[in-house]
């Protein structure tokens, strides 16, 4: 009952936020055409809501084709230009083109001991490396942190150390996002170790 409740409110509101916008359009209307039907309040409330998606939808749509994309490449080009900030937004937009690319090198989402051993943590693998020292495979693995994914860490550890799942991205992010509340009902826990790709050669366009 309570979801169901809570529901109602948000719907509530948001349909009556709607009629209010597009109420004034409406009025106009049934002036300029002298139309006594509109005058209902139940019909006029529909027709406000429509024409207020309406409107939305067509702003939205100029927006994004025009106005937003010139925007937005002015905002990239603006931080582009500032030192540390450029440095900081590359990285995060490289790692977010990763971690939302469709083909499945980009896509691991693996098991790793943290913060002890023994204590599994979902993790996505961004990409392999080698000890410049010794050779030995290692694997970056970044740790976001459940309910508030925009904190993780960030680890370098050996690949023998690193268990790939058989979970999607969205799966993993479901539940991270709820604590564990929502996800698959079995996971691939105690499987070899990952396959040593490095996930930018496997990107790499093949000529």
């Amino acid at each position: 009952m309570g979801p169901l409740f809570v529901t109602w409110l948000i719907f509530s509101f948001l349909f009556r936020t709607l009629a209010n916008a597009g109420l004034p359009i409406v009025h106009l209307f049934r002036t300029v055409f002298d139309a006594d039907w509109l005058g209902n309040p139940f019909i006029a409330s529909i027709l406000a809501i429509v024409l207020t998606l309406a409107v939305l939808y067509a702003v939205g749509r100029v927006t994004s084709e025009v106005i937003g994309r010139q925007v937005f490449q002015l905002f990239e080009s603006a931080l582009e230009r500032l030192p540390f900030v450029a440095k900081v937004y590359t990285s995060v937009r490289q790692l977010i083109d990763t971690m939302m690319a469709k083909k499945p090198s980009s896509q691991r989402v693996v098991l790793v001991d943290f913060p002890i051993e023994g204590q599994k943590c979902i993790g996505f693998l961004t990409r392999t490396l080698s000890d410049s020292e010794t050779g030995e495979p290692l694997a970056a693995v970044l740790l976001p942190n459940a309910i508030n994914p925009t904190s993780a860490f960030l680890q370098v550890l050996p690949i023998s150390r690193v268990i790939e799942t058989d979970m999607t991205m969205e799966q993993a992010m479901s539940m991270l996002l709820t604590g564990g509340a929502v996800g698959p009902d079995s996971v691939r826990y105690s499987a070899g170790p990952v396959a040593v790709q490095d996930t930018a050669e496997a990107d790499a366009p093949k000529g």
